[in-house]
């Protein structure tokens, strides 16, 4: 494991809990000499320090520290790109299926990753390409998912989804997920998809309330390519990833999904496991 240097802190806008976290957590990092780069959010709960764009703070880190929950997560997530660096995800509100250290485990699980024994999850990352006459126009990748909705004045929308060479379905529905098994427990999971198990290589095609309800979420292998093209007017289809960005599309575009070679390494507590989460965040009875 490399050694930890540089950490970066990202955090969930006003948020109460961080304003005593903060100034706490930079005197515990300055006593052991780590530095640190915070975005502006961050900055405001330093007292002082100056805050940078958060795309930028992950440059030069050895650790991201996310205060917040799992949006805040998808946004640090985005900023490190294609970057291996560990994310350390801090609870500050009810569990979440991705941020599960609480702020009681925030400094022993801290210190467990300065002596290089914390437990990484490596989750695949989702290339979504939209290509539009032959051209690649725009290019992303998802943790949890690329997702096509009608935009506001749309109606149903009218899609063709390929997987491989295969033609699976001409979806008539208010849009269709494409999501990583960690974005199973997303909006797919809503959507009436399956949950799938973290390491399971799989990609899922899920529509959103299909006009065929005999259309249900079909699981492809994490080697498939899947591509999906957009048969309504420009601008009443939107394409949007991690439910945080993206662009409008055209008639004709084609949206190509493929599973990545890049992974996040997520940080995650010795004891709390996949299944554990999912019976606090889902209500599953105990034994």
């Amino acid at each position: 494991m490399p050694i930890i240097k540089t950490v970066g802190i990202v955090s969930k806008p006003n948020v109460a809990a961080a304003v005593e976290i903060v100034p706490e957590l930079l005197e515990w990092l300055n006593a052991r000499g780590i530095g640190v780069r915070l975005d502006e959010e961050t900055a405001s709960h330093a007292g002082g320090i100056a805050g940078i764009p958060r795309d930028d703070v992950p440059e030069g880190c050895d650790l991201i520290i996310v205060l917040g929950g799992d949006g805040t997560l998808l946004s640090a997530a985005r900023a490190i790109g294609r970057r291996e660096i560990p994310l350390f995800p801090v609870n500050l509100g009810g569990l979440g299926f991705l941020t599960a250290i609480s702020i009681d485990e925030l400094y022993p699980e801290l210190e467990r990753a300065l002596r290089g024994e914390h437990r990484i999850a490596k989750r695949k990352l989702l290339t979504t390409e939209v290509v539009r006459g032959g051209q690649v126009a725009a290019s992303y990748d998802a943790l949890n998912d690329a997702v096509l909705t009608k935009s506001s004045m749309a109606r149903m929308i009218d899609l063709d989804a390929h997987v491989d060479e295969q033609f699976v379905c001409a979806y008539k529905a208010d849009g269709l997920i494409i999501s990583t098994p960690t974005g199973s427990t997303a909006y797919s999971l809503s959507a009436g998809g399956p949950i799938i198990f973290p390491s399971v290589p799989a990609i899922c095609i899920t529509p959103i309330c299909p006009h065929m309800l005999t259309n249900r979420p079909v699981i492809v292998p994490e080697t498939s390519v899947v591509r999906v093209t957009s048969r309504g007017p420009d601008e009443s289809v939107f394409l949007t990833i991690d439910g945080q960005v993206g662009t409008p599309i055209h008639e004709g575009d084609v949206l190509v999904c493929r599973s990545s070679h890049y992974s996040l390494h997520l940080v995650r507590p010795p004891r709390m496991m996949f299944f554990d989460v999912l019976r606090q965040k889902l209500k599953w009875g105990e034994r």
